[in-house]
Parts: C-alpha cells; sequence; structure tokens
C-alpha cells in the first residue's frame, strides 16, 4: 500500500496553545513532520499531551490516514530552527502587534519563496503584511477546532499575497485533506465575523437573565441547527480568544454587535476560559489534568 506524499519537509507552527497544537495535530497525523515552538515550557509540554490524545481521538474516529507513518514532533523554545522550514504557521494569542513581530521575524530568516501563514480569526492578512520582508509569501488560514475533525478551512488571500504562495496553501492542505474556502481579506473574514457577534449576542441573551445557558444552546441545535450550540462553542474556541477576537473587530469595523458583553469580560477576568481551563459555560472535570 502506498504512502500518502509528505508535501513538506517540516512544518513550523508557531504556538503551543490550542490552534497551534490542533494544526500540529493534523500535520502529524497526516505524516508531516513538525516544530512546534513556544516560549513557555510548561505550554509545549501540554501540547505534547495534547497531540498524543488528538492522534488517537482522530484515528479511533477514522478521521487520518491509516496508510501514513505520523510525522515526527519537535517541540522547542526557539524559533531557531524555522530557517529550513518549507511552510511556517503562525497561531499565537489574536494580537496584530505580538503576530506582526513573529511574522517579521520569521520572514527574515526563511528562504524567499517560503509559505507564511497567519492562522488568525479576525486580523486582516494585509495589515499583517505590512510587517514582512515578501508580503507575496503571506496569507491567512482560519482552521476550525479542532482542525483533525473538521475538514473545511477558510483561506485568506491578502492584497498582496501571490499566486506561488496559493498554490503552496493548496498542496499544504490537500495532503491534510482539508478543503478549503477561499476569501477575501476583511476584518474577520467569513466565519469570525459572523460566528463571533453571534456568540456574544447568545451569551447577551444569558447574561440578561431571557434564558439559561443549556437552554440558549438546545434552541440553536434543535431549532436552528447549530452542531453544538454557540456558548459550547465558546468554551471550545476559549473565551479569552473570543474575546481578544472580537475586540479586534470592533476596532476595525465599529459595529457595536462586536463589543463583548460583560458576561464574557467577567469569564475572562475570573479565568473560566472554556475547555482548556476546565470550565467555562459548562464544566470538563474530565479534561483538568
Amino acid at each position: 500500500m502506498t504512502s500518502t506524499p509528505r508535501p513538506t519537509e517540516r512544518l513550523v507552527v508557531l504556538g503551543a496553545g490550542v490552534m497551534g497544537t490542533g494544526i500540529s495535530t493534523l500535520a502529524l497525523g497526516h505524516g508531516v513532520s513538525v516544530t512546534l515552538v513556544d516560549t513557555d515550557p510548561d505550554q509545549l509540554a501540554r501540547a505534547e499531551h495534547g497531540i498524543a490524545d488528538g492522534l488517537r481521538l482522530a484515528q479511533l474516529m477514522g478521521r487520518l490516514p491509516a496508510d501514513t507513518e505520523p510525522g515526527t514532533l519537535l517541540t522547542t523554545g526557539s524559533a531557531q530552527h524555522v530557517a529550513g522550514a518549507s511552510a511556517v504557521i503562525e497561531a499565537v494569542t489574536e494580537d496584530a502587534a505580538l503576530k506582526a513581530r513573529l511574522l517579521a521575524e520569521v520572514s527574515a530568516a526563511v528562504r524567499p519563496g517560503t509559505l507564511l501563514i497567519s492562522n488568525t480569526s479576525s486580523i486582516p492578512i494585509d495589515e499583517l503584511a505590512d510587517a514582512v520582508a515578501r508580503p507575496a509569501d503571506l496569507l491567512g488560514t482560519h482552521f476550525m477546532n479542532p482542525p483533525s475533525l473538521i475538514r473545511t478551512v477558510e483561506v485568506v488571500r491578502g492584497a498582496r499575497t501571490g499566486d506561488a504562495a496559493m498554490a503552496a496553501v493548496d498542496d499544504l492542505l490537500g495532503a491534510l485533506g482539508r478543503e478549503r474556502v477561499v476569501v477575501r481579506d476583511s476584518p474577520g473574514f467569513v466565519t469570525s465575523r459572523i460566528l463571533h457577534p453571534m456568540i456574544n449576542t447568545a451569551a447577551r441573551v444569558v447574561q440578561q437573565g431571557t434564558a439559561s445557558v443549556e437552554a440558549v444552546d438546545a434552541l440553536m441545535q434543535g431549532c436552528l441547527g447549530h452542531p453544538t450550540g454557540p456558548l459550547r462553542t465558546a468554551d471550545l474556541i476559549g473565551i479569552d480568544n473570543l474575546v481578544d477576537s472580537l475586540l479586534v473587530l470592533l476596532e476595525r469595523t465599529g459595529d457595536e454587535s462586536c463589543r463583548p458583553c460583560d458576561l464574557l469580560l467577567d469569564k475572562v477576568r475570573a479565568g473560566t476560559l472554556g475547555r482548556k481551563s476546565g470550565a467555562g459555560f459548562y464544566t470538563y472535570e474530565e479534561d483538568m489534568r
């Protein structure tokens, strides 16, 4: 039986949070070797556990190719290995200044033509392109969480993204078994521009006492076909990440529906951030290590 071809010698993922861990899991399961970079050693240790668990779950659910040897994982606190990467995915928190600084460092270190990807949920790609040496090499992706279980990826072509980068991301996503939908650059693109204000409204309904968390999600699932409900989705995204994205949208669009409601802000202050913290709108005792 023939193995699935490997699209890159080594994929570098910057950031070992929820999305960096999930993207690494997807790549490793499809035979792509990954260097996962994070300055926090505890975060890297959690990511290694999360990747092992994610690979087991995806395999049990039949979401990984059975005829492919898993890629090798290297975790490091330094981006020194980025120079030899065939592609780099930045997956740090939704902070435009931090993303721009990392992308600037990476673009100065990699070979011209190396695919640079920002896995941002809301920051315009052309805004980030101002920081890189070769804007034609940069584009955006928005993997949904968990990446190993959701096949569709939003791909954002910036105003200066080149044809070669678009071809390279097609090859990468094809090798990862993902289907891509290309959209134009704009704050929040499509998925976050629609989903995140809707989650904010759902949280505001709970805050106002109109319905419980469970009732909101049950109605959205049973009446409107939302697969998990908006508030359970918020827990999956990470409520801190959701608030960061809403603030980006508010700043760049002026849309007041994107102003995070008090309930979301209270949860961030309390550290109840969703599945990753063991509690958000719901509790997840089984996820606590």
